[in-house]
């Protein structure tokens, strides 16, 4: 056991630097996503979503680098991924939409104008919603209508349609 560390001692050290780079890069990127979500005045729970959506990509990458660290064959990795990634393209692909909706909600979280008490209005050549945004979630957005009713809206939904503010912040009446 203590032939093979002395053995691969550059690529444990390797190692350890990619990891500790790794959680530096993770703190870094928690602290700029709160800051960001802080200073659009979101909420605290939506920033933590989009900041684990940004780890677990960084921490694919880290993974991927150790792995390289440790030779592992490129052609070896190509069959790995292939293969993962045929399986997941079906598993997408039959839930499309859901990929869709979270990706719309990273999107609404960094560019979205509008804020939760903001009374809207969506713009559909078959319908018009106008209500008050109750929540924004990973999925969907959360509408209450005049007369009481929740309407949950898909985010990819509303990237698509044209939407206009009617009312600052309606919750502080």
């Amino acid at each position: 056991m203590i032939d093979y560390f002395y053995s691969h001692q550059d690529k444990i050290i390797s190692s350890a630097i990619v990891l500790v780079v790794f959680f530096v890069f993770r703190i870094v990127v928690g602290i700029i996503v709160r800051g960001i979500g802080k200073s659009k005045k979101i909420l605290v729970s939506r920033a933590k979503i989009v900041a684990r959506y940004f780890s677990v990509s960084l921490f694919l990458v880290t993974l991927l680098i150790v792995g390289f660290i440790f030779g592992i064959d490129i052609d070896d990795l190509v069959v790995v991924f292939s293969s993962v990634f045929a399986v997941i393209g079906l598993a997408l692909f039959a839930s499309w939409s859901i990929l869709s909706n979270v990706t719309s909600g990273i999107i609404l979280f960094f560019s979205f104008p509008y804020k939760i008490g903001d009374k809207i209005k969506i713009h559909d050549k078959e319908f018009e919603i106008e209500a008050v945004i109750e929540d924004i979630r990973s999925y969907q957005i959360h509408l209450r209508k005049d007369n009481g009713d929740l309407v949950t809206y898909p985010n990819s939904m509303l990237l698509q349609k044209a939407v206009t503010l009617i009312e600052k912040d309606a919750f502080d009446k």
